[in-house]
């Protein structure tokens, strides 16, 4: 069978993630248990279910927003902007007061200048230099 050690081991890897999280499930899940229950020992129940409550939303808070800073910052870092288009893009994206800005002082040279819009069209319509793929 073509690619069936791959597919076993797929498999395996798949299996032992889906026991993994379900391990950590009822781990999150007893945790919240004791939290609640030591709670309930000082302060009545359903001021205890809140504190639960909020120690958990504001845990689920801060690793929500370190993976996403992490990946937010590995995405900039990977995606540089190649032309001058895009680099305009990012600008407007951003900086939208900046690009606004920007674009207005660009306007206001072209009217000065003419000739410049014909290379700034030049630029912006320009192909990228990289490798062709064979």
């Amino acid at each position: 069978m073509i690619g069936g050690g791959l597919a076993r081991s797929l498999v395996k890897k798949a299996v032992a993630a889906a026991v993994a999280a379900g391990a950590a499930l009822v781990a999150v899940v007893a945790f919240g248990a004791t939290v609640f229950y030591a709670l309930c020992l000082v302060v009545p129940p359903l001021a205890a279910a809140a504190i639960t409550f909020l120690l958990f939303a504001l845990a689920a808070v801060v690793v929500a927003t370190v993976f996403l800073r992490r990946d937010a910052a590995e995405e900039e870092a990977e995606d540089e902007p190649a032309g001058i288009g895009q680099r305009a893009f990012m600008l407007f994206r951003e900086r939208p007061i900046l690009g606004t800005a920007a674009a207005l002082a660009g306007g206001w040279i072209f009217l000065r200048n003419p000739a410049l819009a014909s290379l700034v069209a030049a630029a912006f319509t320009e192909k990228t230099h990289s490798r062709r793929r064979r």
